[in-house]
């Protein structure tokens, strides 16, 4: 049998394979102790799923399964996205279960646990829950089940923290493909409810997200990007589970998720009046770095993966959290990442400035004097042995190709930081069998020869 491991954010394997019901058993098993042990049956359970294969199936599982051992348990009556489910979990007071494997591919499916306080579980928790795997759960005598919708909270509170007037009196009218995943219908309700002119697509369940990735970036979403194209409307995109984001613009240029979480903390500084931090991934740009000085804002770094950002979130004033992968979240709302507001936030921006995304984005980036180009090569390994060997093989050298080397980083992996401000990022991925390797350059020609300098070097 398989490890089961917790990676960055739950565990994820390929179903039928790893992801089985003896697995799953020993994950719930494990669950189920930890929340004896740390809420005496003091707090429900609540449990969500994505639209893959068996999700659902899997999901209602775990809640009969959870019932037998004492648990009074509330479960989705239909596919919901993981930012809802978190949100119930804190305004529950309650645990919670989503099954999902994200933008994973969809042969895979996964489990994250959710705590009452609406974010991604601690690495305390995590090792907690790792080291009962192998223990047995004395059953504490019948709970129940009961079938709820978590959407409407969830709006209400997206209403609080959303001008949707300012949205609507600028007339913004967007493309939307949902992309066959969990937030689709969801947010064409949103929009619907708020008189948000919309041409939304792939709303439909289909476990093999359109025989494509369930991840919103450029290369997956050639139907949005000819859209936006043909209309000069932007458009926007989530995740199967839709907590993450991607846009482009009216002319179907893809802005990156560093751009976006650059300019909405302008947005939200000089729009809203935020005050506070920013935080963000060691693997994000060093753009947001520039932005947060030239706002006199502390920047906060942490290591990749939305759970160490969650913490900070947590214990800090963050006026906004963000990765490079396309995750955030802002001050009052859950710490974990949420595409859903995100695509809503660039929107009210755009009311706020009245201005087009493409104009408003050329000119924030005319702003700085250095061009921020950004790439991540993922390399597929299974040996972690293998993996550690390339982090140490780049530990021994002083210089990448013509680039001195000046600074490192181990916060996460190994960053290395170059002469001329480029920098390279590798570490191991914590949700599949991969290497990856961030780098960030001002020209084109400096991001072709590293890519090409870094598959040589591994």
């Amino acid at each position: 049998m398989a490890e089961i491991k917790f990676g960055t954010d739950g565990w994820r394997a390929i179903e039928g394979k790893d992801f089985t019901k003896e697995n799953v058993n020993k994950v719930i098993n494990a669950i189920s102790i930890y929340i004896h042990e740390a809420a005496k049956f003091g707090k429900p359970v609540i449990i969500g799923y994505d639209p893959r294969n068996k999700a659902d199936e899997y999901a209602f599982y775990i809640a009969e399964e959870l019932k037998e051992n004492g648990f009074q348990i509330e479960i989705s009556n239909k596919i919901v996205a993981t930012p809802v489910l978190a949100y119930n979990a804190l305004k529950k007071d309650a645990y919670a279960i989503m099954i999902t494997a994200s933008h994973n591919p969809p042969k895979y499916l996964g489990i994250k646990f959710i705590p009452p306080y609406g974010g991604p579980a601690e690495d305390c928790m995590v090792q907690a829950i790792t080291n009962n795997l192998n223990n047995e759960f004395t059953k504490k005598g019948k709970g129940f089940i009961k079938k709820v919708s978590f959407e409407d909270d969830y709006v209400k509170h997206l209403e609080a923290i959303i001008n949707f007037k300012k949205i609507k009196e600028a007339k913004i009218k967007i493309n939307y493909d949902g992309h066959h995943g969990a937030a689709g219908n969801l947010f064409k309700r949103i929009l619907d409810e708020n008189n948000i002119e919309n041409n939304s697509t792939n709303l439909e369940r289909d476990i093999t997200f359109g025989s494509s990735m369930p991840d919103p970036k450029e290369k997956y979403l050639p139907e949005l990007k000819a859209q936006c194209k043909a209309t000069g409307l932007i458009g926007f995109s989530n995740d199967g589970d839709g907590d993450r984001f991607g846009v482009f613009d009216e002319e179907g240029v893809f802005i990156s998720p560093n751009d976006i979480i650059a300019m909405l903390l302008i947005h939200l500084c000089k729009n809203k009046g935020y005050k506070g931090k920013l935080a963000k991934t060691v693997g994000a740009s060093s753009m947001l770095d520039e932005v947060a000085k030239k706002l006199n804002i502390k920047l906060i770094e942490t290591p990749v993966g939305f759970k160490h950002l969650g913490s900070i979130m947590r214990k800090d004033d963050i006026i906004i959290a963000g990765e490079e992968s396309g995750g955030l979240s802002i001050k009052g709302h859950i710490p974990e990442k949420d595409g859903i507001l995100a695509n809503l936030l660039i929107m009210e921006m755009l009311a706020y400035e009245g201005k087009k995304l493409r104009e408003l984005h050329q000119m924030f980036l005319s702003q700085f004097n250095r061009k921020f180009l950004n790439n991540r090569i993922d390399i597929k390994l299974e040996s972690k042995e293998k993996q550690e060997q390339i982090i140490n093989k780049f530990k021994t050298f002083d210089c990448i190709g013509d680039y001195k080397i000046v600074k490192t980083n181990t916060l996460d992996g190994l960053k290395l930081y170059l002469e001329d401000n480029s920098w390279l990022l590798i570490r191991k991925s914590g949700t599949e069998p991969l290497l990856r390797i961030y780098f960030e350059s001002d020209k084109e020609e400096k991001m072709s020869y590293f890519e090409e300098l870094i598959k040589q070097l591994c």
